[in-house]
């Protein structure tokens, strides 16, 4: 995923900087859950203590812009790191509970197009919250009776 980031960030002609790397390098992390952008900015600075705050939201904003981050609709401050290149225009499932995000296959909108005859639809985002398998498997072992 790191090769076909790099490609992206190539493709959109940004520069391919060590920071950066190191940036996409850590998001990476972050296919399947999402992480809140003050993590990210701390790591940063970690590596570069020289670095701003604004250069690292900054790079954010732009990795958001050409696809390669996607930000959490509930919390604009949570991120990750894009899991399908392929099809960029996706739903999610995220527990409510561990944090876990399942992408969702299909997206919905023509159901919801058929019911709003005459309206013209810029843009949506659909985010499904609950609890995820384990979770589930968790909380219905805990409430169990003692035998």
């Amino acid at each position: 995923m790191l090769k076909e980031a790099l490609q992206i960030l190539k493709n959109n002609n940004y520069k391919v900087t060590k920071q950066r790397i190191d940036l996409i390098d850590y998001l990476s992390k972050f296919i399947s859950s999402y992480v809140q952008i003050s993590v990210v900015d701390a790591y940063m600075r970690s590596l570069y203590p020289g670095i701003s705050h604004n250069t690292v939201y900054r790079n954010i904003k732009e990795f958001s812009d050409i696809g390669l981050v996607e930000y959490q609709e509930k919390n604009k401050t949570m991120i990750k790191f894009q899991c399908d290149f392929e099809q960029p225009h996706h739903h999610h499932f995220i527990c409510s509970n561990c944090g876990k995000v399942i992408e969702l296959k299909e997206c919905p909108m023509d159901f919801f197009t058929k019911q709003l005859p005459g309206c013209q639809v810029d843009t949506h985002a659909i985010e499904i919250y609950g609890l995820c398998p384990d979770c589930v498997k968790a909380q219905n072992e805990k409430a169990k009776p003692l035998e």
